[in-house]
């Protein structure tokens, strides 16, 4: 369960530091042989930090939970 814990934990912090993932997809517009026209469209991914606050909290509750024991 420490190990766990400290997993979550580490997420818990990565997901307070960096708020958004953006990636990208592609598309085709338009297809004359040879010739293929793409465009990149960017999608987000964000979250509030409290929501990492929040893990770190539960990795550390998993994290005590280990010691008890």
């Amino acid at each position: 369960m420490k190990i766990i814990g400290i997993a979550i934990v580490i997420i818990g912090l990565g997901m307070t530091l960096f708020t958004a993932i953006t990636y990208f997809t592609r598309e085709k517009v338009a297809d004359l042989g040879v010739l293929e026209i793409t465009s990149n469209h960017p999608h987000n991914i964000s979250w509030s930090p409290f929501v990492g606050m929040a893990i770190m909290v539960v990795g550390a509750f998993l994290i005590l939970q280990g010691k008890k024991k």
